[in-house]
This record gives C-alpha cells, structure tokens and sequence, in this order.
C-alpha cells in the first residue's frame, strides 16, 4: 500500500518501515498473487458480508479484470466429409 499510495518504485521502499526491501517485498507480493492469495481473500470477504447483509447486489456490476469477456465468435471448425467422394473443384 505504501508503494501504491507514494507512488515509488519497489526500489525506493524505506527500510525503516520493517518490511523488509522493496525487492523481497515486491518477491512476496509476486508470489501471493499467483497462489490467487488476493482472489480467493476477496470471495472470502464478499460471502462474510453477504452472509451479514451488507452487500447491495443491485448495485453490483460485472468487471472485466475479473470476468474474461468474450471477444469474438469462436470461428466454426471445419469439418472432414466422411462420404469419400472428392470435393469438386472450384478453380
């Protein structure tokens, strides 16, 4: 947060916070995020406050940094004909 909230590089992280450098620190977050450690800490937090009544899901809204949105039609597949006759030329 202290990074996001400077706007510093990882570099630049001060030592006297106690984190640790800004590398090791920017080494943890990098590993966090790929065991889903902050995905699977938003569903947590999203079912406890839906379980207490604090969510207003008619105010809820899909985002594509978390739903993949679809691009394009998938290109139908082109299939073999199994009735052994050569296709005709079109030349």
């Amino acid at each position: 947060m202290y990074v996001l909230h400077n706007d510093i590089a990882w570099q630049l992280l001060p030592l006297e916070l106690g984190f640790g450098s800004g590398q090791t620190c920017w080494r943890r977050l990098d590993r966090w995020q790929q065991a889903d450690v902050f995905d699977q800490l938003h569903r947590v937090l999203l079912a406890e406050l839906n379980a207490a009544g604090e969510l207003d899901w008619s105010r809820a809204c899909v985002d594509g940094s978390h739903i993949r949105a679809k691009k394009w039609e998938p290109t139908p597949v082109r299939r073999r004909s199994t009735d052994g006759r050569r296709a005709a030329s079109i030349i």
